[in-house]
């Protein structure tokens, strides 16, 4: 429905939380069920992604509920006024039960990290996702996450796997390490930490167990005083090693 581009995020998240819902279909090629809904409410629509935590494969190390961690996603991301991640949130009283519902994208779906980062007119936009997932610790950063949007615009979805306390960053965007950061990045990540993350945390917590959201809070801190992109941590004696820092597949 074109009408959700025209939408401010505010009203684009009472939709989402507030209305009416209908299934329109299952989406292809996700491991989890993951599904098109169109959301209503007085009159406005909109599209969404909407992912049931009923839906979810067990994991080993990331318990049940991960559309919390794409709604925590989105609070960071607001937080730090980059707008990366589309308007997300977790519904209670969803149609398959408990779950998140993110706005649908009009994206350019032939583009993807690795076509984007050959222009360097997006590099950027792609090195504030690269910061954003060191702080999100975004275990599964594949090609296919970076969406163009039909106004230029790139959007980074599928944040699932994010806020584990244990160190996990699997990414393609390595094309940044080592680089410092932009001067406008770190700007931005000091103001949030030197704001005390108040309001952030309030919402975090509600979202997250209290351990992640602390090293979440410890991610940040640490990428600013080193104060530039990591790089993998590769073993010269393990030529395996690399692969631990990469999703599978990297589209």
């Amino acid at each position: 429905m074109p009408a959700n581009q025209r939408t401010p995020p505010a009203g684009n998240l009472s939709l989402l939380a507030k209305g009416t819902v209908e299934i329109l279909g299952r989406m292809p090629w996700s491991s989890n069920h993951t599904f098109l809904i169109g959301c209503e409410l007085a009159g406005s629509t909109c599209e969404a992604v909407y992912k049931p935590m009923a839906g979810e494969r067990p994991l080993h190390d990331f318990h049940q509920g991960l559309g919390k961690r794409e709604a925590a996603a989105y609070e960071l991301s607001e937080a730090l006024g980059w707008g990366l991640v589309p308007e997300t949130i977790w519904r209670e009283d969803a149609p398959l039960g408990p779950g998140s519902m993110q706005r649908l994208v009009d994206a350019d779906y032939s583009e993807h990290y690795f076509t984007m980062i050959e222009d360097p007119k997006h590099h950027a936009a792609l090195r504030k996702i690269a910061a954003f997932d060191v702080v999100a610790n975004n275990a599964d950063r594949k090609s296919g996450h970076c969406l163009l949007g039909g106004d230029g615009r790139i959007w980074a979805i599928d944040h699932g796997l994010c806020f584990h306390r244990q160190p996990k960053l699997r990414t393609v965007i390595w094309d940044f390490a080592g680089e410092e950061l932009p001067e406008d990045v770190a700007e931005d990540l000091a103001a949030l930490a030197d704001a005390g993350h108040t309001a952030l945390l309030e919402r975090m917590n509600a979202l997250l167990d209290v351990s992640e959201v602390r090293a979440m809070q410890e991610r940040l801190s640490r990428l600013l005083t080193a104060g530039q992109l990591p790089s993998p941590a590769i073993d010269p004696d393990d030529q395996s090693s690399s692969w631990r820092y990469y999703p599978w597949p990297l589209v």
